[in-house]
């Protein structure tokens, strides 16, 4: 097959279609968005869900009956996603599931900088991370070969410059269309059988499948020494050494590889793709060949604690280096153990809320009347930044409506009664609905206003989808959900929809409103997003079509005959 130029999430991709994977969900979220949406263009079955861990259960129900599902998400999404994943590594699955964290040091488009490694120990589950596009098409296959032999979830490891950078990948040579590539199991068909007692986490049935998930992860461990090197045709190596000076030994994993073979290409290297269970006993011989042994690796230091820990004289990276994406030149100081201050990076341009965005007025009401925001993840949580300044904390998806509940419950009232939640229509979907619910529950005696951000789209990754939009992944038309509508069902007594870039004074009079009286209030403020209304007018146009052929031709054959 030709070569092909791709970033690690088309790769990822492409590597996923070829697999075979069956189905493809997860939720938006910087870096990892275009795998999903590359998925769709090349004919694959990818569809958003309201959040991570709705997409993963989706993607264990899919893997339970026997088909190979991916799962995608940025590196915080896991952390949604967390709770059903611990316990899938006590049932296992029948067909291989795969399961994409996209990690984001430097935190480019993040609210923190965890290091998703960590999740791959705490909840046992192996974990595989490729250095560039070519081992982001080619690990996935062996990320699908673990999970289907041991039955169980794998997590895949890319970050940023993996995602985002492109490299040159050759696919595996499929032959007839259709036909596997070399070395590849074909996809197994769908199928369901009965496994109560694996798959019904009850005490009784946990206790069991606890010590079956720890045997598993030995045996892994063991493969992780022994067939993870092996290069035999139609399979990449996830782990290989690089044989060079005796003097200095390199141990890297992801893109830190590539920096650090490009720093010292004289080295001797070992280079990790199955970063969970870690290769001891290799690491440990590889040691001994080399007079000096360091660890480059990016975010925490992982590897080089679990190294330390096993007696292993590696040297570990500067505290320092814990923070911000490595680059050539970082793992140059790492390798001089260089720990004096490094040079300021050059300034650039912040980000800031559109132009013709819908939000401004918003904002500027806020300001004018010194309000406490408690604010949410997406592009209106660049309405704390100048000429605004009007967002007061930032925590995690939906955790506005929260955040400004408890202000609510405990601020004198006079404060209390200037605390507004805000937070937007993808992210509302998300995680904002229970705290809604528990607005109704538990309401202040203040009461309290959540002003929803209703531009039409997931702004802030790039115009997806979601399920208040009416419309899939590919844009297609679904069904519908109403905010005012939820909200209503909620028991919220005042509810109201305003375009307040258009009424800027009919929104303030009535944001002035609501916050006088103790009452629970929703204000949705509707208004496309000025990058996506020229798009939302013409996939709405589409939809409009479709409903009324639809109708037409049920009109003329009957419902059951248009449902065809």
């Amino acid at each position: 097959m030709d070569r092909q130029l791709l970033s690690g999430d088309e790769a990822v991709a492409l590597a996923a279609l070829h697999a075979g994977v069956a189905l493809g969900t997860g939720y938006p979220g910087t870096p990892s968005t275009e795998i999903l949406e590359a998925f769709d263009v090349l004919g694959g079955r990818a569809q958003w869900a309201p959040n991570e861990k709705v997409a993963f259960e989706v993607g264990l129900g899919a893997a339970f009956a026997g088909a190979r599902t991916i799962v995608t998400m940025k590196h915080v999404g896991l952390n949604v996603a967390a709770d059903p994943l611990f316990t899938a590594a006590y049932t296992g699955v029948t067909g291989a599931l795969i399961v994409v964290t996209a990690d984001d040091p430097g935190m480019s488009s993040s609210q923190n900088e965890q290091d998703n490694r960590r999740y791959a120990v705490a909840a046992g589950l192996p974990m595989v991370e490729p250095s560039d596009s070519q081992e982001a098409y080619d690990f996935f296959f062996r990320a699908v070969e673990i999970s289907e032999r041991w039955k169980l979830p794998v997590l895949y490891r890319v970050t940023t410059r993996v995602c985002h950078s492109k490299s040159v990948v050759t696919p595996a040579d499929r032959g007839d269309a259709g036909a596997p590539a070399a070395g590849r199991e074909p996809a197994p068909a769908p199928h369901f059988e009965h496994d109560i007692n694996g798959r019904v986490m009850i005490p009784a049935n946990a206790r069991p499948a606890h010590r079956r998930l720890r045997a598993k992860l030995a045996e892994i461990a063991a493969w992780g020494e022994g067939e993870a090197w092996d290069a035999a045709p139609g399979r990449a190596a996830l782990n290989r050494v690089v044989l060079g000076s005796a003097t200095l030994g390199i141990v890297a994993d992801g893109i830190s590889f590539m920096h650090a073979l490009e720093a010292a290409p004289e080295a001797s290297f070992l280079k990790i793709g199955l970063v969970n269970p870690l290769p001891i006993e290799r690491v440990r011989a590889f040691a001994r060949t080399v007079s000096r042994t360091v660890v480059v690796e990016e975010g925490d230091p992982v590897i080089a604690d679990t190294l330390l820990a096993a007696g292993i004289a590696i040297q570990s990276k500067p505290e320092m280096y814990r923070f911000g994406e490595l680059d050539v030149a970082r793992v140059r100081r790492i390798l001089a153990q260089d720990s004096s201050p490094e040079a300021a990076p050059a300034r650039g341009k912040p980000p800031e809320l559109c132009p013709a965005c819908p939000y401004h007025t918003v904002y500027g009401t806020i300001q004018k009347h010194d309000l406490i925001a408690a604010g949410d993840i997406g592009c209106y949580t660049l309405g704390v930044l100048p000429p605004y300044r009007a967002m007061d904390t930032c925590v995690a998806m939906g955790a506005s409506i929260g955040v400004g509940l408890g202000l609510r419950h405990v601020l004198p009232d006079e404060e209390a009664r200037r605390v507004v939640s805000i937070i937007g229509d993808s992210t509302f979907v998300h995680s904002g609905i229970s705290g809604l619910v528990e607005m109704a529950y538990n309401p202040p005696p203040t009461g309290h206003v959540v002003i929803v951000l209703d531009n039409g789209t997931t702004a802030m990754t790039g115009q997806q989808e979601h399920p208040g939009t009416g419309r899939r992944l590919d844009h297609g038309p679904t069904s519908k959900l109403s905010i005012e509508g939820i909200a209503t069902a909620i028991g919220i007594p005042s509810v109201t929809v305003i375009d307040a870039f258009a009424e800027p004074e009919e929104f303030e009079r009535l944001l002035l409103e609501r916050l006088a009286t103790p009452e629970l209030s929703v204000i949705v403020a509707r208004r496309p997003c000025i990058l996506a209304a020229a798009d939302i007018r013409k996939w709405e146009g589409q939809a409009a079509e479709f409903r009324a052929r639809a109708a037409e031709q049920a009109a003329v054959c009957g419902p059951a005959e248009a449902d065809r």
